[in-house]
Order: structure tokens, then sequence, then C-alpha cells
């Protein structure tokens, strides 16, 4: 795999407002319902310095990407939350949670209008901002998808903790610390594992391509682009 100034130029931009605008949209959202904070912190911002895991940003989706690895996983330094801070912390954790991936679905679905644009772009530049825009459809709604799967600490997990009646939300607040290995297990060591015994057991990233095509699909017919 060739990976070219060009290809880094239409990936790198949309990538780091995605997770820029998803990261301050929690930030925002729990500093509106009662909680400073990531507002103290200086993470209600739209600089993706403030946001950005050298870790989880950048080296792993490399390491991913330069492996060949069929999928691309990473992710933004959390924004810190005092739950507790809220006003009404139980429910007000679900807005902050959904704060995010509602973010990146308003991006996408800003960025699939704005192919009506193209037109009117100078041609040496079309082409250019067609694969920003193309990209950051995609990117938007990955993020969006596989942060909504319900296992803490993603935001899934968390608006699941904040509608489940207790008996049911304590026992899955309590896989929080675990829910990075829970989704490297998932994702990767279970496929590889079936693939020894030849068998697919790749079952969660399937549901998640499904369920980004069809959003895709969606935000595509309701911007006029099908």
């Amino acid at each position: 795999m060739n990976i070219t100034l060009y290809d880094v130029s239409v990936w790198v931009l949309p990538l780091v407002i995605a997770i820029t605008f998803h990261e301050a949209a929690h930030g925002f959202v729990a500093h509106r319902l009662g909680d400073d904070t990531a507002y103290k912190l200086g993470r209600v911002s739209f600089n993706p310095l403030r946001h950005i895991d050298p870790f989880g940003t950048l080296i792993l989706p490399a390491i991913l990407l330069f492996s060949h690895s069929p999928f691309l996983f990473g992710y933004a330094k959390p924004v810190p939350v005092n739950f507790r801070a809220l006003r009404s912390p139980k429910i007000d954790m679900v807005w902050v949670a959904l704060a995010g991936p509602a973010t990146n679905i308003a991006l996408a679905l800003f960025a699939a209008a704005a192919f009506h644009i193209l037109g009117n772009v100078p041609p040496n530049a079309a082409q250019w901002l067609a694969d920003n825009l193309k990209n950051a459809l995609v990117i938007n709604v990955i993020l969006a998808i596989f942060n909504m799967m319900p296992i803490p600490p993603l935001d899934g997990g968390r608006v699941a903790v904040g509608l489940l009646p207790k008996p049911l939300a304590l026992p899955l607040a309590r896989l929080e610390p675990f829910g990075l290995l829970i989704l490297i297990g998932l994702l990767i060591l279970l496929p590889l594992a079936g693939s020894q015994f030849g068998l697919n057991l790749d079952v969660i990233s399937a549901i998640l391509r499904k369920a980004t095509g069809f959003l895709i699909q969606l935000i595509l017919a309701v911007t006029g682009n099908t």
C-alpha cells in the first residue's frame, strides 16, 4: 500500500475535525448541564491539539493502516466529566454521551449536503474537496456508529447505563475499566481465533459495517444525493 501526501491530506483533515468536534461537544453539553470540569481544563475547544491522543489518534491508526488491517480503530483523549456535578446526573449523563455521536451525524449531513457545491468549485480543487467531503461523511458515520456500541466507556455504554434500571445499569457500569480490552477482544482477538479454526467470528465488525452502510445511504438520500 503506497500512502501519498494526497491521501494524507484528504484523510487527516476530516478525521481531526470529526474527533475534535466530537470531544468538544461532550464538554460543551456537560458545561451547559452543570459540570464545568472540561471547561476549566480547556477541553470545550475546537483546538484539535487539546483532544488528540498521540497513541490513540495517530500511532494506533497508522499501525493498523500500514499493517493492512481490515479496519481502522482509534480514539481521542476522553473529555473529563464529573457526572455527580450534573444537575440530573442519570439523565444528563445520557445527553452528554449522545452529544458526541449526534455531532458526528450533523457533520456527516453537512459533508453530504456540501456535495452540491462541487460544481461551483474550480476544477483543480474540486477533486480534493470531493475526497475530503466523502471521507468526512464516512469517518463521521463510523465514529457515531462505533461510539454507540453499548459498552462503557463508549458513548453507547453510558447511554445504556443512564437509561437502564439500576439492577442492570450497575453491572454494566462496572465494565468501564475493561471496556477497551473487551473491544480489542471482540474486534481483533475473537476474529483471529476463529480464523484459526476456519470460523468467521467477525460478527461485531460485520454488524458495524452493515449499520454504517445503511446510515450513509440514508444521509445521502436525505441530502438529495441519490
